[in-house]
């Protein structure tokens, strides 16, 4: 977990006193609407639907224990009693007092969290693999680098009025499991035939109203010259990203109108300016953002333990949680687990406050005292003992955490829609729900295998439909909510975008529809191993359309 240093504490508490004041003036009526507005969203407070919500920046979606029991404590003192976590990696409460925020930003302060830009048109909470520094497959551990971005990036002057939000993610590793393509910019590093260590950088992705997937304008960039390089593609955005128009403002619609390549050559000539100047990165700078993160202690463990083996054996429900919440460690006798916050009758993401303590406590029995947010909304303990695992599991079991649906359908992420959303255009809770319901069995779950289901309430995509193997949009019909459905999207190196399957459906309809689609898909598989999202590929979009509507109409 990386460590304030005496800069990082003092940027947040003025923050804190700076906004209590701002907060203050504006209740006070010497504040207008209009004066208040942006900087309470440099705050991250946005007013939705029925009060206030307050979005938290989760850098990288790492959480200390002692960070996550305050969000705990906030959760009971300023809310009502739970938190949201979002597929940005970062956690919003849905029910604060306007009055209440101030102290609630100096509770954040005091374990060295915060809410700046977690909103607004700036570089926004930088994302990376839930599994960063412990994945088997890493060419780089992504922490590092995350937080030299995060570093770069908060109250950097020159971009803290972009045209439009910007998001970058991050990953370190070869599988692509931080969605790097839908994002503004995405960074993946990569090893050059020498085996030097440098980024793939790829722009211009994103979902919303204009879903890209992004275009890779730079194969290889050593690592010392990532800054400058995401610098000068900030600038050429910053230079020529349409202010007059927001729908058209993001930097994708800037690289699709002057072609990827048009857009490389202004980044790569903007970037002459740049290059090995003093944004250039030292390796005595990597070295000492890596000695703000604590090394967990490791011990020698062997690879099999005993205990396990037999549970494995004996337990079908422990078994079956293994082989979808239990992840390879890089380090043997070690595994990484997922917490699911996908239980059946809870929305996608939500987690009570006494489920937060809980999981602060299974983090520090279990690991090192820390834990991942996940994109997919889930909560990960990345250092947990082999030998520990079963009674990880029971402890886990008894607090609604081990759900074992990691990367199946009832695995869905959501946004929290128009239950809360002013923007939305139809609930999203509530169809969850009412597919987590119609497929309950997990048997039946298993069977049907990988599946990705996103569900958003309007075109904003904050619960990446696009990018769903099943994507379900809300939209709004003369003041009545219906729900579009798309299949066939995907993430990772191979990232491609839904297709909308036709028109679409009442809210009652749409768990038919998916049962429609899984049925089709089991129908057509060559074979077990083939997921639903290979199938339609391979067959196209026409026979899982051709029979939903012939079953739903």
């Amino acid at each position: 977990m990386y460590l304030y240093d005496e800069i990082d504490q003092r940027l947040v508490d003025e923050r804190v006193r700076q906004f209590r004041d701002q907060t203050q003036r504006f209740l006070s009526g010497s504040l207008s609407e209009d004066d208040f507005r942006p900087l309470r969203l440099q705050n991250g407070l946005y007013i939705q639907r029925h009060a206030p919500m307050l979005r938290v920046a989760i850098p990288y979606g790492m959480l200390a224990t002692r960070q996550l029991r305050m969000l705990a404590h906030i959760a009971r003192r300023f809310d009502r009693g739970s938190a949201h976590f979002s597929t940005r990696q970062n956690v919003q409460f849905n029910w604060p007092k306007l009055e209440d925020v101030p102290d609630i930003l100096a509770h954040l302060a005091s374990v060295q969290m915060h809410a700046i830009q977690t909103s607004g048109n700036c570089v926004r909470n930088v994302t990376t693999d839930h599994f960063a520094g412990v994945a088997p497959d890493e060419v780089v551990n992504p922490l590092v680098w995350a937080e030299l971005l995060r570093q770069w990036s908060t109250f950097h002057p020159e971009f803290a009025y972009l045209p439009r939000k910007f998001k970058i993610a991050i990953v370190g590793a070869d599988n692509d499991r931080a969605a790097t393509l839908v994002h503004d910019i995405g960074i993946q590093a990569v090893r050059d035939a020498s085996g030097d260590v440098g980024f793939r950088i790829a722009v211009g992705g994103g979902l919303g109203r204009t879903p890209i997937v992004g275009h890779v304008i730079r194969e290889f960039l050593p690592w010392p010259h990532l800054l400058t390089y995401l610098d000068a593609i900030l600038r050429v955005y910053n230079r020529f990203g349409r202010r007059d128009n927001k729908y058209k403002a993001r930097i994708k619609i800037l690289v699709k109108d002057r072609t990827p390549q048009g857009f490389r050559d202004e980044v790569e000539a903007e970037w002459a300016h740049l290059r090995d100047g003093p944004g250039t990165v030292p390796a005595a700078e990597i070295a000492r953002i890596e000695s703000r993160f604590p090394q967990p202690a490791y011990q020698v463990l062997p690879a099999i333990d005993a205990a396990h083996e037999r549970t494995l054996t004996a337990d079908r429900a422990y078994a079956r949680w293994v082989s979808r919440n239990v992840h390879a460690h890089r380090v043997p006798g070690y595994v990484a687990v997922t917490l699911s916050l996908k239980q059946h009758g809870v929305a996608p993401g939500d987690a009570s406050a006494d489920q937060m303590d809980a999981v602060a406590s299974l983090a520090d029995e279990f690991g090192f005292g820390e834990l991942r947010v996940s994109h997919e909304q889930n909560l990960v303990l990345p250092d947990v003992e082999l030998r520990t695992l079963p009674t990880l599991w029971e402890r886990a079991r008894a607090h609604g955490l081990a759900t074992p649906n990691a990367g199946l359908l009832t695995n869905i992420i959501s946004c929290p829609g128009g239950d809360f959303c002013a923007l939305a255009n139809a609930v999203s809770i509530p169809v969850a729900t009412a597919i987590q319901a119609r497929f309950d069995d997990l048997d039946y779950l298993h069977d049907i295998g990988e599946l990705d289901l996103n569900i958003s309430g309007c075109m904003n995509s904050c619960g990446h439909h696009h990018v769903g193997h099943i994507g379900i949009l809300g939209v709004d019909k003369g003041g009545d909510e219906w729900y579009q459905v798309s299949i066939g999207g995907r993430q990772g190196a191979d990232a491609a975008l839904g297709k909308v399957i036709g028109p679409s459906f009442a809210r009652v309809q749409v768990p038919d529809v998916i049962e429609q689609l899984i049925q089709t898909y089991l129908a057509r598989r060559d074979s077990e191993a083939e997921r639903f999202v290979d199938v339609v590929h391979r067959i196209g979009v026409e026979p899982f359309k051709e029979a939903v509507y012939a079953g739903t109409h």
